[in-house]
């Protein structure tokens, strides 16, 4: 294993100097830098990690709290978390993935152990119990935060209160109005959204609050009808809601929706039901890509860019932990991509 004090004599330099490259506890020449940067990788030289956390008073570690749960799309959950991984990688973080339930409990166990140097939330509510606790910079309840106490955090993902608070997120509510506004475009009058499971919204999960809040208010200042009913998802949860659907608003003619797993069931039933689509009726899907593209009619939807946002969150709490970031809301703007799912309104509807 290679040593710091090989590194120093490769680079010639003192130890003292390698060891003020890799904390940044002193200003270095860029010259020098460049010079012991190089040594490293030629030799392969990776710092003990206890070694460093005990000088730097650092882990290296970010804690991302992503709770597993089964009424989500966890493919989209692990590839936000993939972004996070590798990202964090590239600016000499590793990551340590908490996936229970746990809430605060959870947050200070990290806060206080000194596991992570930050954090960063997913699955965010709008009126998320964790929150109070990151404000705080992760001080115990009821207990003034002290100097040193504040740990840098971000959400994926947005409460109801911003305030004091780093928030990354795709605009939902832009998405649900972006929605709307296609199937307007096409004559649709009559909508209905398939929404994600009822838990969802009982624990009112930012996401799917804001893209129906976007939606209904977009709506109305056109002038259309919307109808919303949470799906579990599946095929038989599918049938029950889409006979619903069609019952209490036979002239449906646009679907919204934003639950992947009801995504391929609502193709089908309408087959079997012979409504063609485009023809018949009109589908716009909230989804990553890959599901849009390989379902079993090309959809149109609105992608969620999951890389960006784990990739933005990682930029953000990085730049809090080198002193530079400060509290702010990224929204990403959304983009449609038309594909063969949606068309005009059929004649006579």
């Amino acid at each position: 294993m290679v040593t710091l004090a090989e590194v120093a004599q490769h680079a010639g330099v003192s130890a003292s100097t390698v060891s003020y490259v890799l904390s940044g506890k002193r200003s270095i020449s860029a010259t020098t830098r460049h010079r012991v940067e190089q040594s490293i990788r030629e030799l392969g030289y990776h710092p003990n990690a206890g070694a460093r956390a005990l000088a730097s008073s650092r882990s290296n570690i970010i804690a991302l709290m992503i709770p597993l749960r089964t009424d989500m799309y966890v493919p989209v959950m692990m590839e936000i978390a993939i972004a996070v991984a590798t990202t964090a990688r590239t600016h000499g973080y590793d990551v340590l993935l908490l996936t229970g339930e746990e809430g605060p409990d959870a947050v200070r166990r990290v806060t206080g152990s000194g596991l992570a140097d930050a954090m960063i939330l997913m699955d965010v509510e709008l009126d998320d119990d964790r929150l109070p606790l990151l404000r705080d910079g992760g001080a115990p309840a009821r207990a003034k935060p002290r100097v040193g106490d504040d740990q840098p955090s971000v959400l994926i993902g947005l409460p109801a209160d911003t305030t004091g608070l780093t928030c990354v997120d795709l605009d939902f509510a832009a998405t649900g109005a972006l929605c709307v506004e296609h199937l307007a475009k096409l004559g649709h009058r009559d909508i209905a959204v398939i929404g994600e499971a009822p838990a969802v919204y009982e624990r009112h999960t930012g996401f799917a609050e804001r893209t129906l809040d976007g939606l209904r208010s977009r709506a109305r200042e056109l002038g259309l009808r919307v109808l919303h009913r949470p799906c579990e998802g599946g095929y038989d949860a599918m049938a029950v809601t889409l006979a619903r659907v069609f019952d209490e608003r036979p002239a449906t003619t646009g679907f919204v929706v934003q639950n992947e797993s009801a995504v391929e069931p609502l193709l089908a039933l309408l087959r079997q039901q012979g409504r063609a689509v485009p023809e018949d009726v009109s589908v716009v899907a909230i989804c990553p890509d890959q599901v849009a593209t390989q379902a079993s009619v090309r959809l149109t939807s609105v992608a969620i860019p999951a890389q960006e946002m784990g990739r933005h969150a990682v930029e953000h709490l990085v730049a809090k932990l080198d002193g530079r970031g400060s509290d702010e809301v990224v929204l990403i703007a959304p983009e449609l991509t038309v594909r063969a799912s949606s068309g005009p309104v059929p004649s006579g509807s």
